[in-house]
Formats: structure tokens, C-alpha cells, sequence
């Protein structure tokens, strides 16, 4: 079941920092994340961070040098949620706005187990459900909000639990030929933040996920565990972050000890 919602005319615009603007536009350039002709769609869960990634979509439609169309679409789990502030604020900015209802949250509780957590096959079978409206609706880029904070705790995630050097790129392709791009992925989550309140936007308190909906013992700690790692070592280092986003485009891979890097 599908609810399409059409823009107004009403082109109210929050205030975007020049910082995030000039910092978006740099990433953006460098990776060429969005150019000429491209059909977007955006996953907009009713966050911050998918929040802001709308506002300034919305800002690169009307002001950037070249032409792109795109498109939000929320992810419905099953459950309902608090969707009409979402609405509206596409309205307010011009953006076509689907709202898509899914089955995940049923398809999640038919398949959890005890003392498990299901967030990656939540999130698998979100992305999953974006990769779907993609390429149905003939998008070539699907673009999600994540942020330099996000891709720091991936890398250290991965590197604590699970034995591997990985993170989160500006832009990869998909096996389905979908290119995935992050605009905000050098932006810190304190930026959206403090975007989020000098314009004084409403966010629903969960966000609509699921996660929001498990008792509090039962929630994953390893984000928060890694949040609080961060935040410590960025206490006693406050260029901790500047160093790892330069480490992040400085990879010496034959340092380590993957073979498939080795020069013979």
C-alpha cells in the first residue's frame, strides 16, 4: 500500500550553515555525488540527519549549476508511526513525498530470536525495500544521510566486533547498478543538531524505528558503546575527528596484512 503526497507551492526554507553548504558542495565536487541529469531518491526516515539531507536537496534543486530531479520516500515497518510533520515539511519545501507501507516489522518478529538483535536485518530489509522504489521508479542514485559521526562508529564497530577495516563510502554502486551516495558523510552529527534546533524543527522522539519499540534491556549496545568510545577519546583529542577523516581518504592498504594488497 503506497500514499503519494504532492508538493505545495510553498517554498519556506530553513537557514543551512554556510559551513554545511560549503562542506556538502566540496564533498560533492570531489566525488561527483550528484550531477547533471541525475533521478534521486532519498530515503527519509523523519530524522535529523534525513531531515537536513532534504533540506539541502531541496537548496541544490533550486540554486546548483546543474539539473537533477529527486524524490523522498519514508519506509513504513508495519507498525504505523507519526508521519505527518514529515509531510508537511515536504510540502513546505517543494519535495514529491511518498509515504511506503511495508511489512518489515511482522516480518522481523516472525524471524527474531532470543538474545539476538535485529538491526542489521533490519536495516537490510529497509534498504532492501529503497533498492525496490528505486529502481521501480526509474532512479538511478539513492541518497541516504548518514554522517562522518556514523561512519566512525561503523569503522570501529567493524574493527571491535567484527574483524574487519570497513566503514562508509561517499558513493558505491550496488550490485542492482543503483549508486549509493551520502552527501553529509563529512558533516558532524553536531552540526545537524545544532540545524535542527536554530531552526526549531519538529522530530518525532523515535523516529519511527523499530528499535524504539524493543523493552530498554533488550536494545543493542554496541552503537552506544562505540558513541561513548568516541566521545571520550575525541574529549581527550579534539582533532581526533579532523585526523580520522583525512585517514579515511589515506588508506595504506599494504600495511596490513591482507595479501590481496601485498606488492610482489
Amino acid at each position: 500500500m503506497q500514499n503519494a503526497h504532492t508538493p505545495s507551492s510553498h517554498t519556506k526554507e530553513p537557514t543551512i550553515s554556510k559551513k554545511i553548504l560549503r562542506l556538502v558542495g566540496k564533498t560533492n565536487a570531489q566525488y561527483g555525488l550528484i550531477t547533471e541529469g541525475d533521478r534521486i531518491l532519498l530515503g527519509l526516515s523523519g530524522g535529523k540527519d534525513s531531515i537536513l539531507l532534504a533540506t539541502i536537496l531541496a537548496y541544490m534543486h533550486k540554486h546548483a549549476p546543474f539539473k537533477f530531479d529527486f524524490k523522498a520516500i519514508t519506509i513504513d515497518y508495519g507498525r504505523g508511526g507519526e508521519y505527518e510533520y514529515i509531510f508537511e515539511y515536504c510540502e513546505n519545501l517543494g519535495i514529491t513525498y511518498e509515504l511506503y507501507r511495508t511489512d518489515i516489522y511482522e516480518i522481523l518478529e516472525q524471524h527474531k530470536r532470543e538474545g539476538t538483535i535485529y538491526c542489521s536485518f533490519c536495516s537490510r530489509m529497509r534498504r532492501g525495500a529503497l533498492y525496490s522504489k528505486a529502481l521501480e521508479g526509474g532512479f538511478n542514485k539513492l541518497a541516504l544521510a548518514h554522517h562522518l559521526d556514523d561512519a566512525a562508529e561503523s569503522f570501529f564497530m567493524n574493527l571491535t566486533y567484527n574483524g574487519a577495516m570497513r566503514s562508509m563510502p561517499p558513493i558505491y554502486r550496488a550490485e542492482n547498478g543503483l549508486e549509493v551516495i551520502r552527501p553529509l558523510i563529512f558533516v558532524r552529527e553536531r552540526q545537524i543538531i545544532d540545524f535542527i534546533a536554530h531552526n526549531h524543527i519538529y522530530i518525532a522522539p523515535d523516529c519511527n524505528c523499530p528499535i524504539n519499540w524493543l523493552d530498554s534491556d533488550k536494545r543493542p549496545y554496541a552503537r552506544e558503546a562505540t558513541k561513548q568510545f568516541l566521545k571520550n577519546i575525541e574529549e581527550q583529542n579534539p582533532l581526533f575527528f579532523k585526523s580520522l577523516k583525512n585517514a579515511f581518504g589515506n588508506i595504506h592498504a599494504e600495511s596490513f596484512c591482507d595479501s590481496r594488497y601485498f606488492k610482489h
